[in-house]
This record gives structure tokens, sequence and C-alpha cells, in this order.
């Protein structure tokens, strides 16, 4: 005869307000194979797994039913306090009487009722439950992180600081990331390449980091401590030990006006280029689609001039197979390129820009040489232009706004051309600065000080609207909107226009979270497993998450989320074994028909054909194994197999047809 315990959390007043809980906890004292009921205040705090230890010893109880909150937020803890008292921590069922009743309903008989059926089918199911038990699982010091701007560079340096050995892939050419385009960074307009070059430095020293730039991950198999990460290291044509960056070669190259995706296209790179002076590794790549001997097999002027006979022009891009035991995504995000709002007309006018086309050109090593000018009357030759003495800044040119499919706020902008009217001040203080703005959030330290700062001290002329349109006038730009404080119209006569275009998540992202089983939201954003209390986790065990990849984030936030993340994959990596969960899939073996549904339809390729001989026969035939690392128990495998040979640990068709009847009573 089984000997249950059953306790009841009032949850302070989250529970109790709704449903009547010494009431729950003295019908399931009724119930068969129930020696013991109880409720209390804070079930998950000391006195309370106190209290549970206790019941165990002294009524020597060989099942456990906690009726509280979300298991998904403290089944672990309750599976912890059980083990503590000598039970294994899968006879312990829990029952969420808080999500499932007390948050959905007030105060009436109706709630008190539910949560005593959830008890009751809780307590039917922890009666057929039997003791499993985790495997150990070899584990692999070693980590790839996948993104090369600030946040992964700093979950680099950090795991590597702890003496576990570290892949840092990048796409690009250099790492530096989003934050190597910046000039200066709010609120306290530091240098962003002084800030961020000594740890791109760090990284290319650190004796426990190997940087693959010009790299690209393309497949992820294996399971948290054993994962097999493919990378594709695309051909450089440059012999990066040899390199010296001393530049001949793109001086040379006669390919000279392709638009330089670093300067956001406001400027032109060569067909062989570094992408900034800063880069890491200080070597240039060659783009194959426009290098005439690439093409045409003809020029070469590159390796002509190159001292150091670098430039290997049948350099091969190269697969490579990384073992490691977990990965940490930190890709970041995309900057909208201004043409959400075609009523604006960027494209049409070279003085419509970008916030990050502003960035590039006031950096002093951007297409300008730092110069602020009208790009429409830009002369690269004479390195001058006309300085614009009337500028408007438009924010939330696409964020927040449902219609052009950004509803959602990207949380930098308001700052970001604060710094930028700031730094447009300092150069030019004679100019008109106007900002169009819905609203502005400025929350984080020192930032609120800073707006203030940018409205009193340099004169920003903010107005509450929106814009309806940009109309070029002559050779200037007329801004018409609307300033909704006074209730006006409002006509500028615009040198220059630069627009706060939104954050978006990397198109290319999609793939990477498929291939490492982890979900992306409506907008293309990487999920994290618990916004709150795992938020630089996923899904995945062992996939850990740094920086903008999840939504747009600032630099201290991308910093701080990188040692999150480098912290978690530490921690995971200082282990001599993992433990694996026992609640997943497992296959009769002698019913499987190797028709490899299961195969098709798991999220988490977590099932594999493997060739085995009938004992009986000595025939080979396929069957599906589960692979008891990656499973993470979804079940899907078990409600298709058409012969019926899956099945779940822990919930067992005889566990769940015993809630049913229960709920039958």
């Amino acid at each position: 005869m089984p000997r249950t315990g059953v306790f009841v959390c009032h949850c302070g007043t989250n529970i109790a307000k709704s449903v009547d809980v010494k009431r729950v906890a003295e019908e399931a004292a009724q119930l068969p194979g129930v020696v013991y009921s109880t409720d209390y205040t804070y079930m998950c705090s000391g006195p309370g797994q106190d209290m549970i230890q206790e019941a165990v010893r002294e009524h020597k109880l060989d099942s456990v039913v906690v009726a509280s909150c979300s298991p998904r937020l403290h089944e672990p803890t309750f599976q912890r306090c059980v083990e503590g008292a000598g039970m294994n921590a899968y006879l312990m069922e829990m029952a969420n009487i808080r999500e499932q009743v007390s948050w959905v309903h007030g105060k009436d008989e109706g709630a008190t009722e539910k949560a005593m059926d959830l008890v009751r089918s809780a307590i039917a199911k922890v009666q057929h439950n039997v003791p499993l038990y985790r495997q150990e699982l070899p584990v692999t010091r070693r980590a790839v992180v996948i993104g090369g701007g600030i946040a992964g560079i700093q979950a680099a340096l950090d795991i590597a600081d702890a003496g576990v050995e570290v892949v840092l892939v990048e796409k690009s050419p250099s790492i530096g990331g989003r934050m190597a385009q910046f000039d200066k960074t709010f609120p306290t307009l530091d240098c962003a390449a002084c800030i961020l070059t000594p740890k791109m430095v760090e990284v290319a020293s650190n004796p426990n980091i190997r940087l693959l730039t010009w790299s690209e991950v393309e497949k992820v198999e294996g399971f948290v401590g054993n994962f097999n990460v493919t990378v594709r290291k695309k051909a450089r044509y440059v012999d990066v030990e040899a390199c010296v960056g001393c530049g001949e070669c793109w001086a040379k190259c006669p390919v000279k006006k392709i638009p330089s995706e670093f300067n956001a296209e406001l400027g032109p790179r060569a067909a062989i280029y570094r992408p900034f002076p800063q880069a890491v590794p200080n070597v240039p790549v060659i783009d194959k689609e426009n290098c005439i001997y690439l093409t045409k097999g003809r020029c070469g002027a590159c390796a002509k001039a190159c001292p150091k006979q670098c430039i290997n022009y049948e350099d091969q891009d190269e697969l490579e197979v990384i073992e490691a035991g977990a990965v940490v995504v930190a890709t970041g995000f995309e900057v909208e390129p201004g043409k959400l709002y075609g009523e604006y007309g960027y494209g049409g006018h070279p003085d419509l820009i970008t916030g990050m086309q502003f960035e590039r050109m006031v950096n002093v090593s951007g297409p300008t040489g730092g110069h602020l000018v009208r790009p429409s009357t830009w002369d690269p030759k004479q390195e001058e232009g006309e300085e614009p003495k009337s500028v408007v800044f438009i924010q939330c040119c696409g964020s927040r706004d449902e219609e052009k499919g950004v509803p959602y706020c990207s949380k930098v902008c308001c700052m970001y051309t604060a710094k930028q009217a700031l730094l447009l001040k300092e150069k030019l203080p004679n100019a008109q600065v106007y900002i169009f703005y819905i609203d502005i959030r400025a929350a984080g330290k020192g930032y609120e000080e800073f707006i203030n700062r940018v409205q009193d001290e340099f004169q920003a002329n903010y107005i509450r609207g929106r814009v309806s349109e940009i109309v070029p006038e002559d050779d200037h730009l007329l801004v018409r909107g609307v300033d909704t404080l006074l209730a006006r119209q409002v006509e500028i006569d615009a040198d220059l226009v630069i627009m706060a275009t939104p954050l978006l998540a990397r198109d290319d992202v999609q793939e990477l979270a498929r291939n490492l089983s982890i979900q992306t939201d409506k907008h293309g954003w990487i999920t994290e497993a618990h916004p709150k209390l795992r938020p630089a986790e996923t899904l995945t065990d062992g996939v850990f998450l740094a920086g903008a990849c999840i939504f747009p984030r600032d630099i201290p936030e991308s910093v701080a989320s990188g040692g999150a993340a480098a912290a978690k994959v530490v921690d995971l990596l200082s282990k001599d074994h993992l433990l694996s969960v026992p609640t997943v899939s497992v296959i009769d073996e002698k019913l499987c028909a190797g028709c490899e549904t299961c195969v098709g339809v798991c999220p988490f390729t977590a099932i594999e054909m493997v060739e085995v001989e009938d004992p009986r026969t000595h025939e080979k035939r396929k069957i599906a194994r589960v692979n008891e690392g990656l499973c993470k128990g979804c079940g899907t495998c078990a409600v298709a197999c058409p012969s019926g040979c899956p099945s779940l640990r822990g919930f067992t068709d005889e566990q769940i047809l015993a809630e049913l009847d229960a709920l039958c009573v």
C-alpha cells in the first residue's frame, strides 16, 4: 500500500486568496494511500522544506505531492528537498494550483474544487511513479562562442580567464561587432574604439582563445557537454600568419568603389580590404565577388604589391569540426537600413541618412575623416564639403510601429540620438538641432541626466511629434511634421536629416537557431529559457545567450550578459561529468518497425536510426534509438509512432490514465 504525503502551499496570499488551502489539505488526507497531509504558508521556504523532510522520515513516506506553483519554477527545489530525506527525486509530483487555479479564478467554490481535482490527479500519478536515475555524461572542456561583438568578446575572455579553452567564431573579417562602428558611447562619451580595442587585442593574445574570423557555423550536432560544431572557414585569399597589414595590397587594388559595409555604405572600399584600422586580426580579405582576378582571371595587382607574398588566389573554404561542451550564441542584431518609411524617400537624397551612417561620418576613421558635412557636397579628393546649418533627427523611424512590423521599442535610439546631437553641437556649435520624438526613454544610470544636458547645455530643440514627410526643395530637405505639445504643424528647412532606425533580429540567426534546437520569437529574437530567472540560458542544455541576439541592448547590458553566459559555461564545464535528466523517451526495440516517423517529428533531433541484429532471425534491421543527452522529454515521438513503441519515463500510459481516472471520480 502506498504511503503518500501531501503538502499544500498558501504562497502567501497568491494561492490562499482564491483557494481554501486548509480544506484542500483536509480532503487530500481522506484519499487512498495518503497517510499525511498538511498546509503551510511558504512551502518552498527553509522551514517548509524542513517540514517535508521531517514528514518523509517520521511517516515513512514513499511518495510526495506538493501543491503549490509552477513545476517549471520550483520542481528542482522540491526534488532536492525529498532527495535530502533519502527519497528518489522522481517520486515527487507537483500540482500547480497557483498559475492554473488561483491566478485564473476568483475566490469562489469553483477554485477550491479545481485545486482539489489537480491534487487528486497528482496523488494518483505519484502512486504509479517508479524511481528514475540520472546517467553520467562526459564533458568536453571547451566552449564555442558564436559572434565576436562586445558580448561575445566579453564571454570569451571570461571563459578563457577561468582556464577553459574557447573558440571564438566571427563571420566578419574582424571581431568588434557593432560597437567598432561607433564613435563614442553614451552617457560617458568614451571613445568606442579606445575601450573596445584593448579587449579585441586581448582576445587575439589570450592563449586560451582560438580566433576564427571570416568563419561561420554551419552545423551543430550532439548534446550538452558533447557538441560537434562544424565551422566553415571561408577562403580569405590572404595568409593570416604571414600578413603584417602594411596596406600595400589595397592601395594598389584598381577596384575601389565598392560600398563599404563597415561604413554603412556611406563610403567606398577596395576589392581587397581591411574593415577598419583597429581590425583584429589586422589582415585584409579579398571580396571574391568583386575581385578582377577571381572573376576574370586577370589583374593580380595586390599579389604583385604584397612584399610578403601573402596573397593566395587558390585558397579554398575549409570545414572544421570542433568538439565543445558548451556553446554561447552572441550573434547580435541588424540595423534597419532606412527603408521602412518609404514616404521619407530614403535613398533618393544623399542628405537623408541613418543613425549608423552618422556614426561613421562623425568618426575620424570614417568616410569623411570625421568631418561633419552634407554628404551631397562631400568631395573626397579635396576632403571638404559644406557644413550643415540646420539638422533634424527623427526618432522611432520604424520602432513602436505595428504597421511597419516593429511594435517594440528598440531601447537605445533615444540615447544614441541624444549622443549624436551632442557630438554634432560640439563640432558645429552654431548648427540648429531639432529632434522629433514620441517620448523619451532613458532608463539607465546617468541616462536621464545625459538627456537633460543635451537639452539644456547644448540647446537641442526637442519636438514631441511625428514627421509626416520629407520633401527635397532646391538643394535642401523640407521636413514636415507636427508638434503635439503646441498643437501645430511644423516645417523645417534642413541641410541634414538623420533617422533613428530600429534594431532588428538577424535574418541568418533562424538557421543557426534550428541547428541548435533553440527557439526564436515572432520577431526573430532568440528566446531565453526564462526571461527573469534564466536570462542567459536556452531550453537546450549547454547553449547559452549573450548580448543583443535576445533583444535590443546597450553596451553595458551586453557586457553584463556576456559575463553571465560565461559564468554559466564555466560552472557547467567545471564538472568532471554531467548528469542526464531521466524523464526522457525510451523505445521498445522489439516493437520498433523502423518506419522513422519518430525521427521526422523529433524537434531536438534526439532520435537516430541504428542497425541491429534480430536475435531470432539473425537478420539486420533498422530501429530507432534515443540519445538521452539530447532528448527533452517532450513526448512527440510517443504520440506519433504508429507502433506505440516509444514511451516517456515519468509519463507512461499507466501514469496518465491514473490521473484521468482520478479526475473522473
